[in-house]
């Protein structure tokens, strides 16, 4: 149920980049549930009324009937994840998670990083999941699809109210982040991790601030996320660096760099996985290199294609997430070797279910005993 819903613009030919200034992406494609489709036409008219200087971002707030969200996919290490919102305002423009905003009638495009989603009642909501009879606790992933310390959280605290109540209940999580404000909640995950309750993914995709600020534009800077990696292991938080995505022509040639880096910040573990481009994110990304890197297009988009069987992506389970081939292959070879190198594992320990109590349903009586 969502309370209000507000209508995307989709033209599916660039926006004005000085409107987009600090965006992911020049375009809005077609919504792909969407029969028709808006096209912006030139009527003469702009320069006298040019409209708003620059592209706000939006928030809507969403009632959620639950928030556990279940998975089978053999390629993921959970099978339930919460996510505080849907779109993010980062704006990274190879986002994977980009076509989940058509489910919700908007674009892919510009909508996924403008047009916000939140659902400000998920803790009292993940509480009353937790407190059914019929739960089995196994951890939760947090930050799967979109990022739960994107810059909105700063506002709503969804995601730290949803580990509040985690925490109280002693249930295992896993985060997945690159945003600064996984900082503030030191406070609840140490304790966490002291119990070996959580661990924290910070995503490194490149180290070269020029490249970083054009293509993940409202994402912390990669020095500022080596910050993060080296406060939360001050902690005592276990965290993983992931060179994820994993860009072949582009930013491959950085996966040393990266994980020493990491490694250097105090990340115990670390991980890669290739780029992906399901639906609306493979037009997006090609602008994307079209506009910043026209020299590399024929590269990246060739060495995709050799690593997903002569397409740009196949989302087959056991090959999506890096693909096969000899450059599949040689990018494996070269991260188990520098794992070795810098005293890095892939796998971290698992994550406690010894621990949880069932938290009471709300409006329960308590018990007298």
């Amino acid at each position: 149920m969502i309370c209000s819903k507000m209508q995307g613009m989709q033209p599916s030919h660039p926006v004005s980049r000085s409107k987009l200034k600090a965006r992911g992406s020049r375009l809005n494609p077609k919504n792909r549930f969407e029969r028709l489709e808006t096209v912006g036409v030139d009527d003469g008219w702009a320069e006298t009324y040019p409209g708003p200087a620059l592209l706000r971002t939006s928030v809507t707030e969403e009632i959620p009937r639950r928030v556990i969200t279940y998975n089978r996919s053999p390629d993921l290490p959970f099978d339930r994840s919460i996510n505080p919102y849907r779109g993010c305002e980062h704006g990274c423009s190879y986002c994977y998670a980009r076509p989940s905003h058509g489910f919700l009638g908007f674009s892919a495009g510009i909508d996924f990083e403008t047009r916000l989603i939140a659902r400000p009642s998920a803790a009292m909501v993940l509480q009353q999941e937790l407190a059914n009879p019929k739960y089995v606790v196994k951890p939760i992933a947090i930050g799967t699809n979109t990022d739960p310390y994107q810059p909105v959280e700063k506002k709503y605290e969804i995601t730290r109210s949803c580990l509040q109540i985690l925490a109280e209940c002693q249930h295992p999580v896993a985060i997945v982040t690159r945003g600064v404000l996984v900082e503030r909640d030191i406070d609840i995950l140490a304790p966490m991790a002291k119990r070996g309750l959580t661990r924290v993914g910070i995503s490194v995709t490149t180290l070269d601030h020029d490249l970083a600020r054009k293509m993940e534009p409202r994402a912390p800077s990669p020095s500022r996320r080596l910050e993060i990696i080296r406060r939360l292991s001050d902690a005592g938080i276990p965290v993983r660096v992931m060179a994820s995505p994993l860009i072949p022509g582009l930013t491959d040639h950085e996966l040393e760099a990266i994980l020493a880096a990491g490694q250097k910040a105090g990340a115990c573990s670390a991980s890669w996985i290739i780029l992906r481009l399901p639906r609306e994110v493979s037009e997006l990304f090609q602008d994307f290199l079209t506009a910043h890197y026209p020299n590399k297009f024929s590269r990246v988009l060739g060495h995709l294609r050799a690593m997903h069987g002569g397409k740009l992506y196949r989302s087959d389970w056991g090959r999506r997430m890096r693909g096969e081939g000899p450059y599949a292959e040689l990018i494996e070879q070269r991260f188990q070797k520098t794992l070795r190198r810098l005293g890095l594992r892939e796998k971290m320990p698992k994550l406690s279910c010894d621990l949880f109590q069932a938290p009471a349903a709300l409006g329960a009586q308590m018990e007298l005993f």
